[in-house]
């Protein structure tokens, strides 16, 4: 990784252009993005343990600037149970007057999507879900410290959390979505990084979903992730009718990586799921980030849900639509559909996407993924080897504490 960052141009554009919006819900601080036509359901991005709002700024650019999108990029707040992600996750959604959603989640984002989708059936219209998991166990196995994370010094979170991300080398485009991230995990608070490690181990499993298997798409890479080939196996069996689309390389944050590939894929699932852009309504966004009026297809989701069983989507009789000639993005889908197909061969089985890869890939992702392991059990038997130091350190203080309590006590009582 390099030790110094240099923001790219277009994340400097970004910032130039669109808002972030700091909003108290209760106790907990929301820090967020929001761009796009009002009257469109957002799509809401969810970072991962070392994510923040900022790392979806390609998937904004494109998705609505160019194409006439929603897209909400949030911080996941400092939250410290699953429940408490779920009605603060909510309270959040309410504060910002959407009812319906669809979700984006990365590792741990993916995971939060998940379980507010099985918890909140009908206000989540479709997932996308992207190098995630099922359950927490196999975490909380390998950080047996986990009890004592919140009282962890924030250099050692850092570190610990850095650890998870695969050094070079890289690809170029990789490497910069790498210095990226690490230069986000420099900004976290203590708490933040204790909140996200705690909601990462914390005894929990995704129960079956309501929503439909056709409105979720499984988007994962298949070079080296951060994780284990056998939570995505687990997921992809518990969703066997979703949409599949394997990327050949991208590592960990492909939304930074190959964000050509990853806005193609994002735009088939929400035509596949019947939501349309509205690219008309670009231009008339003014500066605090979102255009239009009142949500009327919000307005309109209302009403369905009286009519509507559980689990069942309105939006579920649209067909996919394809790019209009005069829309911004037309041309720029075209190339980065040529580009997607040369990488990879696209079949339509029962009705979803499957990008298959060629042997070649597999083999690397073998490799990679023997090299994460090694060098994660090497970091995870560092930090073991200091918690001891820190835990004495800590019960050298408070005993000297109390010796130096019981001494004033005996003065005084001498005095008197």
């Amino acid at each position: 990784m390099k030790s110094v960052f240099s923001a790219p141009g277009d994340y400097i554009y970004f910032k130039s252009q669109v808002p972030l919006h700091r909003i108290p819900i209760g106790t907990k601080q929301w820090r967020y993005y929001d761009f796009g036509p009002k009257v469109v359901t957002p799509l809401i991005c969810l970072p991962g343990t070392a994510g923040t709002a900022d790392v979806y700024y390609k998937q904004i650019m494109c998705l609505s600037m160019k194409v006439g999108y929603r897209v909400i990029s949030v911080d996941i707040p400092c939250v410290w149970n699953h429940q408490e992600w779920i009605q603060s996750f909510e309270k959040f959604l309410d504060a910002i007057d959407v009812h319906h959603i669809h979700l984006y989640g990365t590792s741990l984002g993916g995971f939060l999507a998940q379980l507010f989708a099985q918890h909140r059936p009908r206000r989540v219209k479709s997932l996308i879900l992207s190098n995630t998991f099922l359950e927490t166990r196999s975490f909380a196995a390998a950080m047996p410290w986990a009890p004592i994370v919140s009282w962890t010094p924030s250099f050692l979170l850092k570190r610990y959390v850095l650890t998870g991300i695969r050094d070079g080398p890289h690809e170029p485009f990789i490497a910069d979505s790498v210095d990226f991230v690490v230069s986000q995990v420099e900004t976290l608070s203590r708490d933040e990084l204790a909140s996200r490690l705690t909601l990462t181990v914390d005894s929990a499993s995704v129960k079956p979903l309501l929503l439909s298997d056709s409105f979720i798409t499984i988007m994962d890479t298949n070079d080296y992730s951060a994780i284990p080939q056998q939570l995505k196996d687990q997921l992809s069996e518990r969703y066997p009718g979703a949409r599949q689309a394997y990327l050949k390389t991208g590592g960990d944050f492909p939304f930074l990586s190959r964000p050509d590939e990853v806005n193609l894929h994002l735009q088939l699932h929400l035509r596949w799921v019947g939501l349309e852009a509205q690219p008309e309504l670009v231009q008339s966004i003014p500066k605090d980030g979102t255009g239009g009026g009142p949500s009327k297809e919000n307005d309109k989701e209302d009403r369905d849900d009286e009519q509507k069983d559980n689990g069942e989507n309105p939006e579920s009789n649209s067909e996919e639509s394809q790019p209009s000639p005069s829309a911004p993005e037309s041309s720029e889908s075209h190339g980065l559909d040529e580009q997607l197909l040369s990488n990879a061969e696209i079949y339509y089985i029962h009705q979803k996407d499957s990008v298959i890869l060629k042997p070649s890939a597999m083999s690397m992702n073998q490799h990679s993924a023997a090299a994460g392991i090694l060098l994660q059990s090497t970091w995870e038997f560092f930090i073991l080897s200091l918690l001891p130091l820190y835990v004495d350190s800590l019960y050298i203080y408070s005993n000297n504490a109390w010796k130096l309590r019981q001494l004033v006590i005996d003065q005084r009582e001498r005095v008197n």
